[in-house]
């Protein structure tokens, strides 16, 4: 195992201080951070290789930039389910959840089978993580097949009518990267789009607006149109 201390000291050496302030405009949390950059961390990860021991160390030091880092160098096979729970418990900021999903938790299987428990937690960010992991998993996961998503879509406009910033944003991503997998999908979510923009819920019928400008985007259409020819 790599020192802790040793990669400790290499984020140190990494530190931006004087970008913490625009990452608090961003709504990052600041407090225990030392500023370090995704691609630098990045490529100190590629550097330090898949190390669980060092995961759980960096992740323990409640440092954001260790914690990320922690994600990365995680070994998708260790991880329990105690220590899903336990990160996931621990989330108190977006960034760190969202890289915690697309860097670890998409390729940890006990994780999607937590998705429905952590919908329904009580933490913002415990909760943002559940549809934050169906927005990487609809992203990245070529293989998967359309009754994966469908089956998703009632948990996912539950969540829609919770007002609070991170999770309805977080519920819109998840829509709206199903919704760009394919034709079908994107009819299915436009289907319930109609339904939430109806909704007596405020955070419901932003999704509603939010989801339907993106798939109806130019992008999203010619990312449509080359679906269709796979």
């Amino acid at each position: 195992m790599t020192e802790f201390a040793d990669v400790l000291q290499q984020l140190q050496a990494l530190a931006r201080p004087d970008q913490l302030q625009g990452m608090a405009r961003y709504g990052m949390r600041t407090e225990k951070r030392l500023g370090v950059s995704v691609p630098n961390l990045r490529k100190l990860a590629r550097q330090l290789g898949k190390d669980h021991s060092l995961a759980l160390a960096l992740w323990d030091s409640g440092w954001a930039d260790a914690r990320i880092l922690a994600a990365m160098v995680e070994d998708p096979t260790q991880v329990s389910e105690d220590q899903l729970d336990g990160w996931i418990g621990a989330l108190d900021s977006w960034d760190v959840c969202d890289q915690l999903c697309m860097n670890l938790l998409e390729r940890v299987p006990l994780a999607w089978a937590k998705i429905e428990a952590w919908s329904q937690s009580d933490g913002e960010f415990a909760k943002r993580a559940a549809y934050a992991l169906i927005a990487c998993r609809a992203w990245h996961d070529k293989l998967a097949g359309d009754e994966r998503f469908i089956d998703l879509l009632p948990l996912i406009t539950r969540g829609a009518s919770d007002e609070r910033p991170y999770v309805k944003k977080a519920v819109s991503w998840a829509l709206r990267n199903i919704g760009k997998r394919n034709a079908f999908l994107r009819g299915e979510v436009l289907r319930v789009t109609d339904t939430l923009a109806r909704s007596d819920w405020r955070a419901a019928r932003w999704i509603a607006s939010d989801t339907s400008r993106d798939l109806g985007s130019p992008a999203a259409m010619r990312r449509l149109e080359r679906t269709k020819d796979r």
